[in-house]
């Protein structure tokens, strides 16, 4: 059992945005819904908790209720092994209402904050200062992370 388990707060969408999720994502699933009883707080047809996996991780959703909102303060934070990776997953969580932030954030249509990293890009944080001075000035201009943009950046090419 996974001992830290992500809650992701949700209005009514818990059941809808956990399959959408769980599209996206090799290796994931939704493994248990419990609805709210007759008499409770919410409709009884009203998924109350969703419990699914992301790439063999466990998460929860819940339907809260309230006006509860995300910040960047706390994000899902996906390494990609490619860019064509980078580019689907951000086309993927952008449709429908999403929001592009910035440096690889964005917001999907449930307001849930995501940011879409190439891992390769770790690389770029690492060894010359003044290269890697380059790469981040370079990113900090990007919405969605270009590697070959930080990677050419990098090598002053």
């Amino acid at each position: 059992m996974q001992k830290i388990v992500t809650n992701l707060w949700y209005d009514t969408e818990a059941e809808e945005a956990a399959t959408y999720y769980c599209s996206l994502f090799p290796d994931s699933k939704i493994t248990d819904i419990q609805y709210y009883s007759e008499g409770g707080p919410r409709p009884a047809d009203l998924a109350m908790v969703v419990d699914f996996e992301l790439a063999g991780q466990r998460f929860t959703a819940i339907n809260g209720g309230g006006d509860y909102n995300y910040t960047h303060a706390m994000s899902l934070l996906v390494n990609c092994d490619s860019q064509d990776e980078v580019d689907r997953l951000w086309d993927a969580l952008l449709a429908d209402g999403g929001q592009e932030v910035q440096c690889g954030w964005l917001n999907d249509k449930y307001g849930v904050p995501w940011q879409i990293w190439p891992a390769e890009a770790n690389d770029l944080m690492k060894g010359d200062p003044a290269a890697v001075e380059r790469a981040l000035q370079a990113m900090y201009t990007m919405k969605k992370i270009d590697l070959a943009a930080m990677r050419k950046a990098y090598e002053n090419s």
